[in-house]
């Protein structure tokens, strides 16, 4: 095969693979078989761990896998020898280009998908450890999930942030069991007799989980439990409330790139269909909704009405916008 004919062929490779844009039915034709497979490999495994199912239909169970694992291993090869077609890699050497992609988040995910059948063979390992490894494929899903994929933005981008707030948890962990012990070690010594033995009641107070096989019995140790438990609700309402800022950051961020696209769509005053169809695809790849859309393109024609030059009507001197 000549090298421009397996150019193409590489290029098309890497266009059906990548979540599917316009009118390309192939590649949404692979996006939605993706999925489908996805969801059914995670219903398999939560089905594998009922005994009687797993008795009655363990033959279908293992031929799906082998079907499955074939699929996805041909999968990420695919995607890594159609890597050098990425617009991010451009000018790279190949080699480079593909070693980039394998070290990549949703690459590192491709593999975890199959990596557990392959352990198999190499290692003695529990199989019932692996087929719970299994669910890991559901996190191909943040490939066609725009809700995934912001979430994930979130936790990278607020990652200081998060840390922050554990390395206080922690802090607050150790205190708490500390305060405890000194004052229920001698009352319940099978619970409060260390430190270590102390923080299981300190973690679920902290989180308000409050499972109730330890509490304080004595007037101390109830005063210290009932400060520990509003000390426990800021904590919990404090990675709730960064996970919150950045969701709403990423959501105007989003909204923010969609007025910008309407904004250049309509600087020649008009959207044709070429556009609609490349914005409506941009709405879907942002995940915005319909609404929000339909309030940023009545927000951009109203700012392009109003910043629009006027000149003076030759007849009546009223102002005209051009």
């Amino acid at each position: 095969m000549a090298e421009r004919d397996l150019a193409r062929l590489r290029r098309r490779t890497y266009e059906i693979l990548e979540v599917a844009e316009g009118g390309d039915w192939i590649s949404r034709a692979c996006d939605t078989g993706l999925i489908l497979l996805i969801l059914v490999n995670v219903a398999a495994v939560i089905l594998e761990t009922v005994e009687p199912i797993q008795q009655a239909h363990g033959e279908a169970f293992a031929t799906f896998e082998l079907i499955s694992v074939a699929i996805f291993t041909v999968e990420y090869l695919l995607r890594a020898w159609s890597a050098v077609e990425r617009a991010d890699h451009c000018g790279e050497a190949h080699w480079k280009s593909r070693l980039r992609y394998l070290v990549s988040p949703m690459a590192l995910i491709d593999l975890l998908a199959i990596l557990p059948f392959y352990l198999a063979f190499l290692v003695s390992v529990d199989l019932r450890f692996l087929r719970v490894l299994r669910l890991l494929r559901i996190f191909k899903l943040t490939r066609y999930s725009s809700a995934m994929t912001m979430l994930l933005n979130v936790f990278r981008e607020e990652a200081s942030s998060f840390c922050a707030a554990f390395f206080i948890l922690i802090i607050i962990l150790i205190l708490a069991s500390s305060g405890i012990y000194l004052v229920e070690q001698h009352a319940q010594p099978e619970a409060f007799g260390s430190i270590p033995h102390a923080m299981w009641w300190a973690m679920a107070t902290l989180t308000t989980v409050g499972y109730g096989d330890v509490t304080p019995i004595t007037p101390f140790g109830k005063l210290f439990g009932a400060c520990i438990t509003i000390v426990g609700i800021g904590m919990v309402a404090l990675p709730a409330g960064i996970l919150a800022s950045g969701f709403a950051d990423q959501l105007r961020r989003r909204r923010e790139a969609l007025e910008h696209e309407f904004q250049v769509a309509l600087e020649d005053g008009v959207i044709d269909a070429a556009e609609e169809q490349a914005l409506e695809a941009r709405r879907q790849e942002l995940g915005v909704s319909d609404a929000a859309a339909h309030d940023i393109r009545r927000s951009a024609t109203k700012g392009r009405m109003t910043s629009a030059p006027t000149v003076s009507c030759p007849h009546c001197g009223k102002a005209v916008r051009v």
